[in-house]
């Protein structure tokens, strides 16, 4: 067969999956619909007490409170870093470091107050900025834009004070300049993705901050500080340096309040927390547990503040900045009014009325959203908003009658229970309806689910057939290709003319799903078919069926077992607690499977030696002499599996849970000979792996010549353990412990790993060209092809047969050559063809393994010595289960391995510090050898890919020397 049938038949393979795939994701990760609708002062929302009274110049829907705001956004504020408790004597170094904060709010408790600040999931810094300014909430499907942040539609804060004339300027990070374009009076922008960079975009804010606020051309300052946040990327909460940058942040507000005017109110919120380990994303409580602390210099609130501060959504952050501003609330808003910064100084009267008055404002705007969006979208359920709608209309109601007997802002004194019960009636709905929003946009869509796993398995068992058909050398191309190319059209075609007759929207992912399952459909009708034909021409009974049942068993447990264990572990995705516990279930999962492995060599007889008639009367079996060298195997893998849960993440489920102190990047150590001993020790197995790769090449005949890759491999291998060394050691260094060469630091920590890019790739390219590591020499004078290529069906197992005895003949010819010339010496064509094809792969899987250590923490090396120890381990393993087991079918692998193989790239994926939630995602990877941000996202995705994912691709390139290496070793 040809080359490019089997190209296509990966291509339609790989768009089977893709399909599956998105077709699952379309109902996993849900959107919401944004609407385009906007606010306007023009809008009938304002209630009845100011339709008689003239609003004041420059007010919008309600008299505006104050003329200027000031918003410091404190990246990553977690509500404890602002806390502050006298009583703490030796706090942490989060701990009690924003005193002004709690000055203010004892000294002034009507002007200045403490909240807990509630952030949405999914708490990345995009979709809490969307949620600080839209009043509206991002689904997980927008995570994905976090670091391709794409220009806000929907109505927002910033685009109403635009467009009431106020004058917005920003400083800080620069996603906000992609989410609003074009919107900012005057603005300052800092590089924001370079989580190891702690001050760049503090140090410029604070350049700007007081020359901009003491310069008046302003009505709204948004200052984005990234500091504290990228603090606890790098080093974690628990850390000096938290301090540092905690103290700078309490200076920076004490000077800020110094600089505020009478007429300016001071927000100062956090958009999210972070964990223990410094990371967020995710919905656990240290993630959406922020801060928000308000502030001015004339009276807020009309009575002091509680003794534990208040929890408020962040959503409700909008609509009372947008009222305190006399602007229009955005569209969106489901956010509940802060009403209780709306008293002053009035009496209690009053300021119900006051309380009243915005709510019904915000009562009315969200009913507004509720009724729009239910008209282009069937999120809502339609009882519940039903009930809402009857909230809402007998709250109004009892409103209008309210107001009809207050004269002025005189309530007769039979009236003044209803105030607050009436109060009470638009908060109930108001989160009522958040509730449900809530609710709605986190549903999935089961259906479209199950569609895509059952594309994804079906998937799957067509790979198999199609690997059967592949080794009994059936004729491939017309039933892999000719028919799924036929009936993959005629079903897209067929969905399409179903939409032109509905006049339905056409969907396109929908449309490619139902193409791939049509494809799919002809291929296995076809392939059933043919075996039923050819069942009926032989007339042959199947082998299972001939025997007796200990023969049935025996034939099925080795493909019972492994594809058990293999479909336990898919339907268990399917369980919350086994996806919690993942981590723990897939080592014991590859134990079980290597058990049972050396379990069932026992059962079928083949740890034993054949029975002689003494041991039969005496009843004794001895056992073969390389069991022992097989026990010892599976005990150091189990050891391997043991010391490998050492270097786990933890996921928010199991509160109880540590983190692996392994995890984070020696900059974090405080004992300087902690630091300088793990240093040497993760520089010593660097060391150590290049050893013994090179004496593992050596060994088996390879390193013996003088072409460019072996140099490479003798010299270019430790050059990169070298430039590795560097960058560790320079990026583990203190930011100040280096004072006058923090420039120079700052150059390294850029060109070592990019030396390490250049080494790695010009090794795979001399690999690419001549992956010959073995001398090879031809002292004969008529210059020929060694070998003649096989144009047959492309494999491992006919490769080798084909390519092989070719050598071989031709050392043959070379050496009987010499031998008539009268030579004493005979010169052979090739040296080590043990090792000829794998030599090249364990250069590569070097390389590879090189790069993604580079990618992680300095002592997760720890972690990749246990994954190629066990990948050796376990291929022995193999090959000796093999070798007891007298298979003689050299390259065909069996199931057991591939599923064990399987199940170790799970297990490390796990053992590297990875869990499959937001908060462990390795952001810090896409900044290895780029000190300011990228030009596009397409560098860091592969480079957080490539740390996310390296258990998986170091064992996916490990499995192609296995099944040449099992076969030799045999």
């Amino acid at each position: 067969m040809q080359r490019w049938p089997v190209v296509l038949f990966l291509a339609w393979v790989c768009f089977l999956f893709f399909a599956g795939i998105g077709l699952f994701m379309s109902g996993f990760l849900l959107t919401r619909i944004e609407l385009a609708s906007s606010s306007s002062c023009s809008d009938p929302l304002v209630p009845p007490l100011w339709e008689r009274q003239s609003l004041p110049p420059g007010s919008c829907w309600a008299p505006q409170r104050f003329s200027k705001a000031v918003l410091v956004i404190i990246d990553a504020l977690h509500f404890e870093f602002a806390r502050f408790d006298p009583a703490k004597a030796s706090p942490l170094p989060y701990e009690n470091k924003l005193g002004v904060l709690h000055q203010l709010a004892t000294s002034q408790p009507r002007h200045a107050r403490l909240y807990r600040f509630r952030a949405d999931p999914p708490t990345a810094t995009m979709q809490r900025i969307k949620g600080l300014t839209t009043g509206s909430l991002p689904t997980f499907i927008d995570v994905g834009s976090n670091f391709a942040s794409y220009a806000i539609q929907e109505d927002n804060l910033l685009a109403q004070l635009v467009q009431n004339g106020r004058r917005v300027v920003f400083m800080g990070d620069d996603t906000w300049e992609g989410l609003f374009p074009k919107k900012f009076f005057r603005s300052y922008f800092f590089p924001s993705f370079n989580v190891k960079d702690l001050h760049t975009v503090d140090d410029g804010i604070l350049q700007h901050l007081y020359p901009t606020v003491d310069s008046g051309e302003w009505d709204v300052l948004i200052a984005h500080f990234l500091g504290v946040d990228h603090c606890g990327h790098k080093h974690g909460p628990d850390h000096p340096e938290m301090a540092k940058k905690l103290t700078q942040m309490n200076e920076m507000l004490r000077s800020l309040v110094d600089h505020l005017g009478n007429d300016t109110l001071l927000l100062v919120a956090g958009d999210h927390g972070m964990t223990e380990t410094g990371d967020h994303g995710g919905d656990s409580e240290k993630e959406v547990n922020a801060a928000l602390f308000v502030y001015s210099r004339t009276p807020l609130f009309g009575s002091g503040p509680p003794e534990e501060p208040e929890t408020i959504p962040q959503v409700n952050l909008v609509p009372t900045v947008a009222l305190l501003l006399g602007v229009p609330i955005p569209y969106s808003n489901i956010g509940e009014v802060m009403a209780e910064l709306f008293t002053g100084d009035s009496d209690a009267v009053s300021a119900a009325l006051q309380q009243l008055s915005v709510y019904h404002i915000n009562a009315k705007q969200v009913d507004r959203f509720l009724q729009s969006y239910s008209l282009v979208a069937q999120d809502l359920p339609a009882e519940q908003l039903q009930h809402l709608q009857e909230l809402f209309s007998s709250a109004v109601e009892e409103h209008t009658q309210l107001l009809t007997q207050v004269q002025g802002t005189t309530v007769p004194p039979e009236l003044k229970p209803r105030l607050g019960s009436l109060i009470s009636r638009f908060q109930r709905y108001l989160r009522e309806a958040r509730a449900v929003c809530t609710q709605s946009w986190a549903r999935f869509h089961p259906l479209r689910m199950v569609g895509g796993c059952i594309l994804i398995a079906s998937s799957c068992l067509l790979c198999y057939v199609a690997s059967e058909l592949a080794a009994s050398s059936q004729s491939l191309c017309r039933s892999c290709l000719l028919y799924p190319l036929f009936w993959g059209p005629v079903g897209a075609a067929l969905l399409w003319l179903v939409h032109v007759f509905t006049q339905e929207g056409l969907d396109l992912l929908l449309v490619s799903s139902w193409a791939a399952a049509a494809s799919q459909l002809g291929f296995f009708w076809h392939w059933w078919g043919q075996h039923l034909k050819r069942a009926r021409l032989t007339g042959s009974q199947p082998p299972l069926a001939s025997g007796g049942l200990r023969q049935r068993l025996q034939a099925w447990l080795g493909l019972a077992f492994p594809m058990g264990i293999l479909v336990f572990r898919c339907g268990a995705m399917f369980s919350d607690s086994f996806v919690v516990a993942e981590a723990r279930v897939a080592p014991f999962l590859l134990a079980s499977l290597v058990m049972l492995l050396v379990g069932k060599l026992h059962w079928d007889g083949h740890l034993t030696v054949p029975e002689g008639p003494k041991q039969q009367l005496l009843g004794i079996s001895s056992y073969r002499r390389e069991i022992w060298y097989l026990l010892c195997l599976v005990a150091m893998l189990l050891v391997c599996v043991r010391l490998s849960s050492f270097f786990h993440q933890c996921r928010e489920e199991i509160p109880q849970c540590r983190p692996s102190i392994f995890l984070s990047p020696l900059a974090s150590l405080r004992n300087t000979r902690a630091k300088n001993l793990f240093y040497l020790l993760c520089v010593a197995l660097l060391a150590g792996l290049v050893y013994a790769v090179q004496s593992w090449l050596r060994h088996y005949g390879n390193l013996n010549s003088s072409d460019p890759l072996v140099l490479f491999v003798r010299w270019g291998f430790p050059l990169v353990v070298l430039c590795i060394a560097c960058y560790w050691a320079v990026a583990s260094s203190a930011d100040d412990s280096l004072g006058k060469l923090q420039e120079l630091v700052q150059v390294a920590v850029v060109v070592f790993p990019r030396a390490v890019y250049g080494l790695a790739s010009m090794g795979l390219l001399l690999l690419l060209c001549n992956p010959m590591t073995v001398f090879a020499k031809d002292t004969r004078e008529s210059a020929g092809s060694i070998v003649t290529p096989y144009l047959g069906v492309p494999g491992s197992e006919v490769d080798f047969l084909h390519v092989i005895p070719q050598i071989y003949k031709r050392m043959q010819e070379s050496q009987k050559s010499r031998l008539e010339r009268g030579s004493c010496r005979a010169t052979v064509a090739a040296y080590g063809l043990g090792s000829v094809y794998s030599a090249a792969l364990v250069i590569a899987l070097t390389l590879l393994g090189f790069l993604l250590m580079l990618l992680h923490s300095e002592r997760l090396s720890f972690a990749f010595l246990l994954l190629f120890v066990e990948a050796f381990v376990l291929l022995h393993i193999h090959t000796c289960a093999r070798g007891l087991a007298g298979d003689a079918e050299l390259f065909s692998v069996p199931w057991y391995a591939v599923i064990s193989w399987l199940l170790a790239a799970s297990q490390f994926f796990y053992s590297t510090g990875h869990q499959p939630i937001f908060p462990a995602i390795h952001w810090n990877a896409a900044f290895v050898g780029f000190h300011l941000d990228h030009s596009t996202n397409l560098l860091p995705a592969v480079l957080v890919g490539a740390n996310t994912f390296a258990s998986h691709i170091l064992f996916a390139g490990s499995w192609l020397p296995a099944a040449p290496a099992v076969a030799l070793c045999v």
